[in-house]
């Protein structure tokens, strides 16, 4: 066996250990399963919020005042309106209008010298006048033409006012909002939980000794992409499930039409996650490595924890304008752009200059991280900062030169 092609592939094995490491634990197992049961859960209550019907109790003293009611519950039918009407029938308008008094039913319909009242107790609500009441004016339109032989089509030709929406897509605000939302938090709650992961596991095999073991066998640099690859693996694959998870829920609960709305930002979401996790997987480990022991972590990993809050920060209170600017920026995009797309369309040139200035950061990154990465890994014992870190790197790649 050559030992010159052996090292080739040690980052395999280390990545198939921080794989096989991670799967078999609880941990991830329950962490996993939270995360498929949110998804679910809130396509599930956005579904019932969205397409709860309400139902209003009509009371009626008389046959043409329930043909009246029966009449406006079959066109709210018709019109896919988010309403219903029942019928309360009573001996008469006394006894109606003290049910609308006990609050046993939500309105009366009475008839009066002019046609039809509607009683309520303070108000009306404004779905029964808008169905009842213009069935009600309808109904007797048509009786009345028909009385005097005229021929109501010819007499309200003309008078009919149709709608035209400038903004179609309008409606799905609240379901882009809520995809947004999701979008920027699930990549927050991944990216954290894995990189915390990472940086963990590094800093254990350094305060245990194990590394200086390990890298008696493996190059440094192999363990630092077995790492991070093996933790891209598990995060991406994790990611593209979810993504599958929430594309069947929401078929299963027939908003298939919402992957017209929101489905290019999910593939958008899966590119920029792949891109923005692998930078920030080697910054992990840089952060695994700098610290000497695991009470060191909080301080190491601080500026990577800034980097995922700010983002999720500025989606909530930010403007228009700065979030355009941001989701342009590299790391910060994978958060922010596909929250502006799940809002809207985005011009095809922020998209690319997103991509580009995130995979030239990636790129940027893994050589600094790896640099680093190879200075302060066996250093044991002592907490090193970033600064000293950087500095150190840069005396290297002096001397090398």
């Amino acid at each position: 066996m050559s030992t010159a092609t052996t090292p080739r592939g040690l980052w395999k094995v280390v990545a198939q250990r921080e794989i096989t490491t991670q799967v078999r634990s609880k941990s991830f197992v329950i962490t996993f399963a939270l995360l498929v049961a949110s998804i679910v859960g809130m396509i599930i209550a956005f579904t019932l919020m969205s397409g709860r019907t309400s139902t209003h109790e009509i009371a009626v003293i008389d046959q043409p005042g329930q043909t009246v009611v029966t009449t406006a519950n079959d066109n709210a039918k018709a019109g896919d309106a988010d309403v219903r009407f029942t019928i309360s029938e009573f001996e008469d308008a006394e006894a109606a209008e003290k049910a609308v008094t006990d609050g046993d039913v939500d309105a009366a319909l009475l008839p009066s010298s002019s046609g039809y009242d509607l009683v309520g107790q303070d108000d009306v609500d404004t779905s029964i006048t808008q169905w009842v009441g213009q069935t009600a004016t309808q109904l007797a339109l048509e009786r009345n033409a028909g009385e005097s032989g005229v021929d109501l089509g010819a007499l309200t030709s003309g008078t009919q006012v149709g709608e035209r929406l400038l903004d179609p897509d309008a409606g799905d605000n609240g379901l882009r909002q809520v995809a947004a939302f999701v979008f920027v938090l699930l990549f927050y709650l991944m990216a954290l939980g894995y990189g915390m992961q990472i940086a963990a596991t590094v800093t254990q095999e350094k305060e245990s000794r194990v590394v200086e073991i390990l890298a008696a066998a493996v190059p440094v640099r192999a363990m630092l992409w077995g790492k991070v690859i093996g933790s891209s693996v598990l995060a991406i694959g994790q990611t593209v499930v979810l993504a599958a998870v929430g594309v069947i829920a929401l078929l299963v609960t027939d908003n298939g039409h919402a992957l017209s709305v929101v489905g290019p930002a999910i593939g958008w979401y899966v590119l920029f996650f792949v891109l923005g996790f692998i930078a920030l997987a080697t910054l992990w480990t840089v952060a695994g490595s700098l610290a000497g022991r695991q009470q060191d972590l909080n301080g190491t990993t601080a500026p990577l924890q800034m980097i995922l809050f700010a983002p999720y920060i500025l989606a909530v209170t930010a403007g228009a304008g700065v979030k355009t600017v941001v989701s342009m920026l590299p790391i910060v995009s994978t958060m922010m752009m596909p929250y502006r797309l799940a809002e809207g369309d985005v011009p095809m040139w922020q998209l690319g200059v997103a991509v580009g200035t995130t995979v030239l950061a990636a790129v940027l990154l893994v050589r600094l991280s790896a640099s680093i990465y190879e200075r302060t890994l066996l250093q044991t014992g002592r907490r090193i900062t970033f600064k000293e870190a950087i500095a150190s790197s840069r005396k290297t790649e002096s001397s090398a030169a």
